[in-house]
């Protein structure tokens, strides 16, 4: 694919085939994303990438224990909750994507199961968990930089017809994550990406995200008209 076609055709995608992904492509396209920028090369990021019975452990007990109620133990920051035009623009791809798979507002169960999905990587095949090191712990370019590599990482893996989505739902329960995935304690958990083969057939890897205009973003100075 040229450039251009990755960026633009780029989406999340939220179902996927079964099949497994052979590690040596996997090896490729994490070598891609971390010629991504980092601050000062100081290259923070680590990846556990995961499959088979173990990923499926993690999916099993990040999901019994949220559903147990076990409060969250996400270990890099959560913020606030999104309000105004940022809890607008999170409402909004919600409606497409639960229209996309005909989630009425009333159905509860179709809701919870959405959110199971998530908890459970989206069934895909391969997580890829992005940690950095512990000793940079409270730096702002480090989660700058993770950010960086994860958006090479997705880019990357578009490029040779693999689909992926950024998560957190994924780590919610890191305990669970950190034993299954043999984490050290040297590591932060930061991120989930979940991989794999699209499954053209489910409905919501159609859904295109809506993006605010170049002139609602951008401030141009010093610029002639």
């Amino acid at each position: 694919m040229q450039f251009d076609d990755v960026i633009r055709g780029r989406r999340s995608i939220r179902g996927y085939k079964p099949d497994p992904v052979p590690r040596a492509l996997i090896e490729e396209i994490i070598g891609l994303a971390m010629r991504a920028p980092s601050s000062m090369n100081t290259q923070p990021w680590n990846f556990y990438i995961v499959t088979g019975e173990p990923l499926n452990r993690i999916r099993a007990g990040n999901t019994e224990r949220m559903l147990a109620g076990v409060p969250q133990s996400r270990e890099f920051r959560t913020g606030k909750s999104f309000a105004g035009v940022h809890r607008d623009r999170q409402v909004g791809v919600a409606k497409q994507l639960f229209s996309a798979m005909g989630i009425a507002r009333d159905d509860k169960e179709g809701r919870q199961d959405w959110v199971l999905r998530g908890f459970r990587q989206f069934d895909a095949p391969v997580c890829v968990i992005v940690t950095y090191d512990r000793v940079l712990d409270g730096s702002d370019d480090t989660p700058f930089d993770c950010g960086a590599v994860a958006t090479a990482l997705v880019n990357a893996a578009w490029s040779r017809g693999l689909g992926a989505v950024i998560n957190s739902q994924g780590i919610m329960q890191s305990p669970v994550v950190r034993e299954h995935a043999g984490i050290p304690d040297d590591q932060v958990i930061m991120k989930s990406i979940a991989l794999g083969w699209p499954d053209d057939s489910f409905p919501a890897n159609a859904v295109v995200s809506e993006r605010k205009s170049v002139a609602e973003a951008t401030v141009f100075v010093g610029f002639d008209d």
